[in-house]
């Protein structure tokens, strides 16, 4: 067991805390395993009526995946303790998600990339004012993993579609406005929520909107209808020159941000949401996210978008292949082809 996570109960509410701050809860193999056995366990227990998902302290929920150990994965073992996470994270995803008891996810400070595949999946999801939430992942090359395609897919006036190619970040405001959040509470009446769910766990839903107050207006509502316009196409190449029409100076910084990043990952992504948005069940979601991660985590920009952004920080990805047209249909059906027999994806 691992101590990056902090699982217990109070009277019957089960409660799950992120204990890695100096990593902003950054997810490892082990915190994984051990939210899943939490959920396993109290999924047994007939007197655990409710789980409530926070962090212990720190500005982050949870800002993602190891990325240093999915990095290493790819340039010394071939990726393969890369699937491993990869594998075991996404079904701690399906378990939330599937799960049989109320989840409630606060999602109180950062929330990105595996922030998000832990929280999404839950019934109840309250942001705050401290709330920054972004799927940031084709800027390092990845893509919107751990069920961003479900989530990100389901959003209306093609908002996922702009939030996986450009990884903007929106704030708590934002999360209830595009639906992302249920809820939205100051953080100062965080302790009250959770004291009176652990009181009362029949009454979820009430005492969060009891809580709940007006947040600021969504900035995001004033660039919606651009959005809708400029990203309705699933074609790369139409976006950018849709983008490339409008000489306002919204798409002149939305197309420096397409423009620095990886075309591979913008791609693969605009495939990913097209496919999620028709499938019926959570696992066939999970299972094409595997495969796209296996083939994604060994190709040339995972470990070059990780240099260039996280450990050398100077910002200059050379991506390969670095144009969009270079990205051929070819390419895409080997990256979501099916698995070879036995190494695909399976739930709990």
């Amino acid at each position: 067991m691992t101590e990056d996570v902090l699982t217990h109960t109070h009277a019957s509410v089960g409660h799950i805390s992120l204990n890695r701050p100096k990593a902003l809860h950054a997810l490892t193999l082990d915190m994984c395993h051990a939210m899943s056995a939490a959920l396993t366990e109290w999924h047994g227990n007939d007197t655990v009526e409710a789980v409530l998902i926070d962090h212990a302290e720190g500005r982050g929920f949870c800002a993602g995946g190891d990325i240093a150990f999915l990095r290493n994965s790819a340039l010394n073992d071939g990726g393969t303790s890369g699937r491993a996470f990869f594998h075991d994270e996404y079904q701690l995803n399906h378990q939330i998600f599937t799960y049989d008891k109320p989840v409630v996810a606060f999602m109180d400070g950062i929330t990105m990339g595996g922030g998000v595949g832990i929280a999404q999946p839950a019934k109840y999801r309250v942001a705050t004012e401290n709330t920054r939430f972004a799927m940031p992942e084709s800027g390092i090359g990845l893509f919107p993993d751990v069920g961003g395609g479900w989530y990100l897919a389901r959003l209306g006036g093609r908002m996922g579609q702009f939030l996986a190619l450009t990884g903007a970040r929106l704030d708590g405001a934002e999360c209830l406005w595009v639906g992302l959040a249920t809820h939205y509470i100051p953080s100062e009446k965080l302790a009250e929520a959770k004291a009176r769910i652990i009181e009362h766990p029949d009454r979820i839903g009430g005492i969060l909107s009891d809580l709940s107050e007006t947040p600021p207006k969504a900035k995001i509502e004033d660039n919606a209808e651009r959005i809708a316009w400029h990203f309705q196409s699933d074609s790369l190449e139409e976006i950018i020159a849709s983008l490339e029409a409008d000489d306002s100076e919204w798409a002149a910084k939305e197309l420096a941000t397409l423009r620095s990043k990886s075309p591979q990952t913008c791609k693969v992504a605009l495939r990913q949401l097209a496919e999620a948005k028709e499938f019926d069940d959570f696992a066939d979601n999970m299972r094409n996210e595997y495969r796209i991660a296996s083939r994604v985590l060994t190709r040339p920009d995972f470990a070059e978008g990780v240099r260039a952004v996280i450990v050398d920080k100077s910002n200059d990805p050379k991506w390969d292949p670095a144009t969009p047209e270079g990205v051929t249909e070819e390419l895409l059906d080997e990256i979501f082809a099916p698995l070879p027999d036995g190494e695909e994806w399976q739930p709990l």
